[in-house]
């Protein structure tokens, strides 16, 4: 029933006024709408909504979003200009760029938002 709807996917943020300049600046998504409750972004034909939910969020321990690229070594640096740090984990071996590579192939890595969302770059 849903398979053939538009998917819509949801990032909670405690201060969309520090929030919005990261994903419309830094991550160059174009905002479509704005209310007082958050913002939305065209992410490539798929809607992002930055929701507002004050002040008390605690950020999931995982990844909560993440793009698929073509190429992770080129976007990563690209992302490093405007400031965005990757992570680097105990519990993977991650090359100088902060790649991990699983055991499948996918190259991946990880940064956060302001709020300390997980989000990720993934080259399949």
């Amino acid at each position: 029933m849903l398979g053939r709807q538009s998917l819509m996917a949801f990032i909670p943020v405690t201060d969309a006024g520090r929030a919005k300049p990261f994903y419309e600046k830094t991550l160059g998504l174009k905002v479509v709408a704005e209310d007082p409750y958050g913002v939305m972004f065209d992410a490539n034909g798929v809607t992002l909504r930055m929701s507002v939910v004050g002040s008390e969020l605690k950020p999931a321990p995982f990844t909560i979003l993440g793009w698929s690229v073509a190429d992770i070594r080129a976007v990563i640096p690209a992302l490093e200009s405007k400031g965005v740090v990757f992570e680097r984990y105990d519990f993977f071996e991650q090359d100088e760029l902060g790649v991990w590579t699983s055991p499948e192939g996918a190259k991946i890595a990880w940064f956060k938002d302001p709020d300390g969302n997980t989000l990720s770059l993934a080259q399949l």
